[in-house]
């Protein structure tokens, strides 16, 4: 099959480094291995929840005891600031985690809403001069919240009603009464971006929202204010199972994306990948989702193959992919224009480990640094869609680079007319996932995919 392409059509140029999701590391190991983040081509580390939490449970580090003050298994103020620090050092910036929807789930121990607890200001007390040291701001001689700074209790029933969402509470089953949820006051309000502003002091960059599906607009616009997101990369975690048409969209993300200036995970475009790598899907659906409104604005857009909440939660399982179909989808998002990849890396106990660290490495792997020296080198340079069909997709970054992704199990040969970007017809393409090159020679030149691969070819 013999195709021609032009220069013409292609979206303005979007500038995106990789963000590194350090999920559940120690920020101690974080700092350790600063050198190897930066020379790896990241340019970002997203770091869970830094905050006072206890538990040594991943998802305790989504319930927080208190803003004030950073003291969890994952490290303390002093760790943080010492990541940061080491982080800017070799060019890399920090994004955190930052959970405000709700609190700690604490009913298994005491009745009362007051946070941090009786328990948690005697520790203070008994170890003032540890946690002066820890605190972010405020007086930590009193109490932080109340039962008046907490909507109802009451349980999520309606999962496509925006208001039960974001009134009641995030619940387990077997009678869980649920994380307390926040009611926007004047009071929680002004905490919170205390916490936000006591963050972008100590050097971060970025803030990922958690559960901001379950916060209102009004809650949102109170947070986020001009000063707290002045210079910062903020976008927030909306979980749909598809783009223009789905109901989770239209009802949760779609709002979101229009109310705020922030940008926002592509789940949009995660389903579309899936959808292309499954068995009955094509990667023709990659050859322009966003024309179908199944991915987001390119420079709205946290694009990602996996996420922290699809590994850990049961009810998300089913969206891991194949392994060799995660890499190849890895090759796309990375190879692409548009977006912000993340790079998903989790540091789970073995208790918690459902997949015998999966995704411990993958982040330093000699594959993942190559897609990321590609993604890096292309930076700044258009996209063209050169060929697609249900196995193949082809597409160049400017003269300088071409992706190449077959996900049949058979060799495919994709021939094309080079003669609108190459005007001297000999030039060498080296792939940096292999020692395979191209080189062309003549007007018409058939590009080889081997099975189940990825190339990204550079010049």
């Amino acid at each position: 099959m013999i195709l021609a392409f032009a220069f013409s059509g292609y979206s303005a140029v979007t500038h995106a480094d990789t963000i590194l999701h350090a999920f559940n590391w120690k920020y101690a190991d974080v700092k350790t291995n600063a050198t190897e983040i930066a020379q790896a081509g990241y340019k970002k580390v997203l770091i869970s929840p830094a905050m006072k939490s206890s538990g040594s449970e991943w998802w305790a580090r989504y319930q927080p005891q208190d803003l004030r003050t950073i003291d969890s298994p994952l490290g303390n103020k002093q760790d943080l600031q010492t990541m940061i620090d080491a982080l800017k050092a070799v060019g890399v910036d920090v994004y955190a985690d930052v959970v405000l929807n709700h609190m700690a789930n604490e009913s298994w121990k005491r009745s009362d809403l007051n946070y941090p607890g009786v328990e948690v200001l005697s520790d203070y007390a008994n170890r003032s001069d540890y946690y002066a040291s820890q605190t972010l701001y405020g007086n930590l001689e009193h109490g932080l919240f109340s039962e008046n700074d907490f909507h109802p209790a009451g349980c999520i029933s309606d999962w496509n009603n925006p208001g039960d969402v974001q009134y009641w509470r995030l619940c387990g089953g077997d009678g869980d009464t649920g994380l307390p949820d926040l009611d926007p006051n004047d009071w929680v309000v002004s905490q919170q971006r205390l916490y936000l502003n006591a963050l972008k002091t100590m050097g971060v960059k970025g803030f990922r929202i958690d559960a901001v599906k379950h916060m209102s607009q009004y809650q949102i616009d109170q947070i986020f204010t001009a000063d707290i997101t002045s210079g910062m990369h903020v976008f927030g975690e909306v979980i749909t199972s598809g783009g223009k048409g789905d109901g989770g969209y239209e009802a949760f993300l779609a709002p979101y994306l229009n109310n705020t200036n922030h940008a926002a995970y592509d789940f949009p475009l995660f389903a579309t990948i899936r959808s292309a790598f499954s068995m009955n899907g094509g990667l023709n659906q990659l050859h322009d989702p966003k024309a179908y409104g199944q991915a987001l604005d390119d420079s709205r857009a946290i694009t990602f193959t996996i996420t922290h909440d699809i590994p850990t939660n049961d009810g998300f399982r089913y969206q891991i992919m194949d392994p060799q179909d995660e890499q190849l989808a890895y090759a796309y998002i990375l190879g692409k224009d548009g977006g912000t990849p993340l790079v998903y890396s989790d540091d789970l106990p073995d208790s918690e480990d459902k997949d015998n660290g999966r995704w411990g490495q993958v982040w330093d792997s000699t594959l993942m640094k190559s897609m990321l020296s590609f993604h890096n080198a292309m930076q700044g340079k258009p996209m063209t869609v050169l060929y697609s069909d249900q196995c193949s997709l082809l597409f160049k970054r400017g003269k300088e680079g071409i992706v190449g992704i077959n996900k049949c199990g058979e060799a495919r040969t994709i021939t094309v007319d080079t003669y609108q970007f190459e005007f001297n017809w000999y030039v060498e393409y080296h792939d940096v996932l292999s020692d395979a090159k191209e080189t062309i020679t003549t007007r018409y030149h058939a590009f080889a995919l081997p099975p189940r691969s990825a190339s990204m070819f550079k010049r």
